[in-house]
């Protein structure tokens, strides 16, 4: 992932320093359930303790010569070992014992970060939800006017959507948590089971229960498909507040810091650039959860398509979707709400968005349906022509009793007491 996009915390993850970091507490992790199987010498296993992590730079010097990165790593790797020691390397295993289990720990580590920030979105729309639970404004369908509601219960659908994607990552976290000592094609037939054992609960992994020398691939695509909901339920937020940021509408606005500029030739411009910036991040994802999907299927015991496709796929998807959540949670903490605007736009119509609530009324007090129906829609085609408002328009067309038209949304309240169970989450 480009930098412009990639946090320092999950940067930092997907490292070439971390990697090889990691690859190398695999390796003596190995050695040690070895040594107490009487297969590797204690002094073989001291040495690679104390032997240094190679650099990517010498790692990739050899691989120029090998071809081949867990080679490379593993000659670089023995380098600062004592020859005596360097042969018990590796020992009954094969590239992808290493390469795996290494990768479910990263990834375990990533989601975290990924879940962390998903909770503080989560947090920032629970709490703004909340404070605006009574500043009403219009519900729109279909981009048009439909009837009152309020941002709190708009922001509430939100967070909700966002703590579904947490379940979801929380799943997916478990599904990828997880590593393989097997050797070949996975059978176990030159390295104990309980080499596998000792490896993975030191990092704190289930095993794969069958192995086909590499952990399946439909665990890392269940990761990357959790990322992309959890980034579609963002683009959804900033879909919205996009909609709600142009000219004719302004009812929210984005933060901006002195060094804002809209653009380079209309300084007037407030662009709702960070909202669009999501919104633009998330067809990223949604393309690597097919791509992440396309891995799952390999010959046989295996084959390499994966590899160079997940070098991208994964890192990428995580990083994306970490910068997706922390800065949708700052954008959601910051955002400027203009409630004035909101309830001019509710006033603008006329009072068609109360059409709904006089139907309600006129079929309560006995109407027929249909004829009800043509009453309102009949007066509020008169309403739009004339400008006039909608009670203005029915008492002429002998609706005479006064209809409560004060735009205040019915049971906001039970949305409002169902977000309360988010934020005891969050306690």
């Amino acid at each position: 992932m480009i930098p412009r996009y990639a946090l320092p915390e999950m940067a930092e993850l997907w490292s070439d320093e971390t990697r090889y970091r990691t690859w190398a507490r695999v390796e003596v992790l190995a050695s040690e359930a070895q040594a107490r199987l009487g297969r590797v010498p204690p002094d073989a296993v001291e040495d690679l303790r104390r032997a240094r992590v190679p650099s990517p730079r010498r790692v990739a010097e050899i691989e120029r010569e090998r071809d081949h990165e867990v080679l490379s790593f593993l000659a670089a790797f023995c380098e600062d070992v004592p020859e005596e020691s360097a042969r018990w390397v590796h020992l009954g295993m094969t590239s992808y014992d290493l390469v795996d289990t290494a990768l479910g720990f990263t990834l375990a580590r990533a989601t975290d970060l990924l879940i962390q920030a998903g909770r503080a979105l989560r947090r920032a729309l629970v709490g703004k939800a909340l404070d605006h639970r009574d500043t009403v404004c219009v519900g729109r369908t279909h981009g048009v006017h439909a009837e009152p509601t309020t941002l709190g219960h708009k922001l509430a659908g939100f967070a909700f959507a966002v703590d579904r994607s947490l379940l979801r990552l929380t799943a997916a976290r478990e599904a990828v948590a997880v590593g393989t000592i097997s050797g070949s094609v996975g059978t176990y037939a030159l390295i104990d089971p309980s080499v596998e054992r000792h490896v993975c609960d030191a990092l704190g992994l289930g095993v794969e229960p069958a192995p086909s020398q590499v952990v399946a691939r439909d665990r890392h695509a269940q990761l990357v498909q959790a990322i992309a909901a959890l980034g579609a339920c963002v683009e959804q937020i900033a879909l919205e507040l996009r909609l709600l940021q142009r000219t004719e509408v302004r009812e929210v606005e984005e933060a901006r810091t002195a060094a804002y500029q809209g653009s380079s030739a209309m300084p007037h411009k407030r662009n709702p650039t960070t909202s669009e910036r999501l919104c633009g991040l998330a067809r990223m994802l949604r393309g690597y959860a097919t791509t992440a999907l396309e891995n799952v299927a390999l010959w046989h015991e295996r084959d390499l398509t994966h590899s160079s496709v997940e070098r991208i796929v994964l890192p990428d998807s995580l990083t994306i979707g970490h910068y997706q959540a922390r800065t949708a949670a700052d954008l959601i903490e910051n955002l400027t709400v203009f409630p004035e605007r909101m309830r001019a736009a509710l006033d603008s119509g006329s009072g068609l968005v109360h059409s709904s609530a006089v139907l309600a009324a006129l079929l309560e007090k006995g109407m027929e349906r249909e004829k009800a129906y043509r009453l309102v829609q009949a007066a509020a085609d008169e309403t739009a022509r004339t400008g006039e408002h909608l009670a203005v328009t029915l008492r002429r067309q002998g609706v005479d009793e006064p209809l409560a038209l004060d735009g205040r949304p019915a049971r906001n309240d039970i949305v409002i007491a169902r977000l309360e169970s988010l934020r005891e989450l969050e306690d």
